[in-house]
Order: C-alpha cells, then sequence, then structure tokens
C-alpha cells in the first residue's frame, strides 16, 4: 500500500507583493516610453515649426537702400570725341597710266601745288598726237576753203558763176573754220588732260596716306580706284563730339572746353566751339557738336581720340544713384525703390550722365525715394523686402 501525495516543501507560491512590482515596473517603463515619444514628436514639431520660420524669413530678400544724392552740377561734361583734320584730301588720279615717280611719302609737308608724283601716260601721249594732226588736217581744209570761197565770190561779179555756188563755197569756209576750232579744243582738252600726270597737293598740308608706288598700274577715276595719296591740313583740327541732349541748351558758343588725348596724358589742349548739327541723333539721343583746336606744335594726330571737357554754361539740379541700382530689362530703364510698407515700386527713369558708379538720373526720381542699391533678380512691384539695419549709403557727395 502506497502512502499518500504530499507537497513538495521546497517550493512556496510566489508573494503578490512581487507581482505589483512587476506591472508598476511595467507601466512605468511604458510611460517613459510614452514620454519619450512625445518628446520626440514635440521636438520634431517645434524644429518643423522653426524650418518653416527661417525658410519663411530666408523668402524675404535683404536689401541695402541709400538715398539719391542731389545737388547742382556746375563743373563740366566729360565725353568721349575723335579729332580730324581741318582739310583732309584723298587724291585720286584723273588719268590712266602708270606711276612713273613719287616725291613725298607719308608725314612729308607740303606745300599748295607741290609735285607729289607723276603718271606716265603713253596712250594720252598717242591721242595728243592724233589730236594735233587733225587739228593740222582741219587748218589745211580751212586755208583750202577760205581760198575757194574768195576766188568764186571774185568770179561772181563777172556772173562766171551763180550766186548758189558763190554761198555754198562760202558756207562750206565756214564749216572748216567750225572744224578747226573743235579740233582745237580736242588738243586743248587733251593737253589739259595730259596736265593731270603730275599729281599736286591741292593746299598746304601733311601726307598723310601713300597708297601707290612706281609702276604700279593706274586707272582714272575717283572712289570705286583707291587714293594715290592723302593729304591733310593739320595746322588746326576739328573735334567732334555728341553731346546728350539734356545738356544741348547748356553748350553755347561761349562755352568753354579742353581736350586730352592718351599719348599726352598730363596736357590739356584750349578747344573753341564752333557749331552744332541742330538736330537730335534718333539712335543715340545725341547732338554732334564741332570743336576747333590749334595744332601748329603737331602734337595732336588727326583721326584719334580725344577726352573733352565742356564748361557748362550753368548749373544743373540732378540725382545720382549708384549703376548697379539701375535696372535695363525690356521695360526700359527703372530704379527700384522702398516704401513704408517695405513694399518694392519700380519707377521708370532717364539717364542724363553715366559717370560710371554713379548715374545720374534725368527724371522720374525723387529725393526722398529709398533706393536699393544692388536689386535682386526678378524683383517686381509690391515684393515684400527686408531692409538692412546696417546697409551703407554708397552714393557720393557732388562737389
Amino acid at each position: 500500500m502506497q502512502p499518500p501525495d504530499r507537497k513538495d516543501s521546497s517550493i512556496s507560491p510566489r508573494p503578490a507583493s512581487s507581482r505589483r512590482g512587476l506591472r508598476i515596473t511595467g507601466i512605468a517603463a511604458v510611460v517613459i516610453a510614452v514620454v519619450i515619444v512625445a518628446a520626440g514628436l514635440l521636438t520634431r514639431a517645434a524644429e518643423n515649426s522653426s524650418l518653416r520660420d527661417w525658410t519663411e524669413a530666408q523668402a524675404v530678400p535683404t536689401v541695402a537702400v541709400v538715398m539719391p544724392v542731389s545737388g547742382a552740377n556746375s563743373s563740366s561734361l566729360e565725353l568721349p570725341g575723335r579729332i580730324e583734320a581741318f582739310a583732309r584730301a584723298p587724291i585720286y588720279a584723273r588719268v590712266s597710266g602708270y606711276l612713273k615717280s613719287w616725291q613725298y611719302d607719308i608725314g612729308a609737308h607740303v606745300k599748295a601745288g607741290a609735285q607729289l608724283g607723276e603718271v606716265e601716260t603713253p596712250d594720252l601721249d598717242q591721242q595728243l598726237l592724233q589730236a594735233r594732226a587733225d587739228l593740222a588736217s582741219a587748218q589745211a581744209n580751212e586755208a583750202l576753203a577760205q581760198s575757194t570761197a574768195k576766188r568764186w565770190q571774185a568770179m561772181l561779179g563777172s556772173d562766171s558763176v551763180s550766186k548758189q555756188e558763190v554761198d555754198e563755197k562760202a558756207g562750206d569756209f565756214t564749216v572748216k573754220q567750225a572744224m578747226v576750232k573743235a579740233a582745237q579744243a580736242n588738243v586743248d582738252r587733251i593737253v589739259a588732260m595730259k596736265g593731270f600726270a603730275r599729281i599736286v597737293a591741292p593746299f598746304d598740308g601733311t601726307v598723310t596716306a601713300r597708297e601707290t608706288d612706281v609702276g604700279a598700274l593706274i586707272n582714272a577715276g575717283g572712289g570705286s580706284t583707291p587714293e594715290l595719296f592723302v593729304v591733310s591740313d593739320t595746322s588746326k583740327l576739328r573735334v567732334y563730339v555728341n553731346v546728350p541732349q539734356s545738356d544741348v541748351p547748356n553748350v553755347t558758343s561761349g562755352t568753354g572746353a579742353t581736350i586730352s588725348v592718351p599719348e599726352h596724358p598730363k596736357k590739356t589742349y584750349p578747344a573753341t566751339f564752333v557749331s552744332s548739327s541742330q538736330s537730335v541723333n534718333a539712335s543715340s539721343g545725341t547732338t554732334l557738336m564741332q570743336l576747333s583746336v590749334d595744332n601748329t606744335a603737331g602734337e595732336l594726330m588727326p583721326g584719334s581720340y580725344a577726352s573733352v571737357h565742356l564748361e557748362l554754361a550753368g548749373p544743373i539740379e540732378s540725382l545720382s544713384v549708384p549703376a548697379s541700382a539701375v535696372i535695363f530689362d525690356a521695360k526700359g530703364l527703372t530704379v527700384a525703390t522702398v516704401g513704408a510698407d517695405n513694399r518694392v515700386t519700380l519707377k521708370t527713369v532717364t539717364i542724363a550722365r553715366d559717370l560710371g558708379k554713379l548715374i545720374e538720373i534725368g527724371s522720374g526720381l525723387a529725393a526722398n525715394d529709398r533706393v536699393i542699391a544692388s536689386p535682386p533678380d526678378g524683383i517686381g512691384n509690391g515684393a515684400e523686402v527686408r531692409v538692412a539695419s546696417n546697409a551703407p549709403n554708397t552714393g557720393k557727395t557732388k562737389e
């Protein structure tokens, strides 16, 4: 008979307090996880909000503004000009042939009538011989017609010939006289043409070009054939300058002017106002004006560039802005200004003068406008901007 079963005394049941501790630990872990997840979500949302605010802030461009510099400019106009000879004569051949010789090269000073070269004209020489022979033949026919007319006139008194025959002989004599005059005129014409074989200077000046040499084929004519020589009067020079339309009323006959050239940077030359074209070039908006300058010393060269300094007749009120502030697009010339609400307004302007770093505005801008010194690309009317608090005024004060 087996003994009854009994429980193992070594295995004891888990206390209730231990089970409660495990539950509390699990709940705490869940709470901590929830808190961590919530904190992460809140941090992410805050970062997203901050990024959104930063992105929106960056979408509004920050610009530097300057105030237009105002003042009366009574100093001068600095404009580019070109120097031309007071008189310039390109010399072409009037007769055909071959260049026999030339006496003056470029840079030579010549007097009026000086022989620059000579053209050998064999064809013209033969034409002259033929013309003189035709003249001798016409003169012989004239002499014969004259004696015949006299004889027939004498025979008319004896009724040996009719009046009609006498008149015919007299008419023939008149025709022969006309033929002599025509032949003489042809000889004179060819002799005059032969005189053009000597190429002479038309006035006192300097040979500034020689485009031929000994033995070169010379074709008579001008324009379509190359010039043989160019003689220029450089003792006095003309200076041509294009003056902006807005400044034309201030340039008068009493306007003082000086010019300078790159080859003599430390020297200036006084010039005198001569004339104005009295018209505006539609493509450039300028008026062509002419000055004269003495060049007795020969330091200035025709065809060269000159910087023209014009003293204006009266002061000009103007506003200046940095060159970077001017916008040029399909709408024309505009300047971007900032209003009190930090909104952009594009104003159409006209340029009075381009001074390099500064632009003088002729119209369209007020002295109290806040001008964007360097407007961003694509900026338009109504765009919001942020004005930089430490933006320097890049305008210059006029003297």
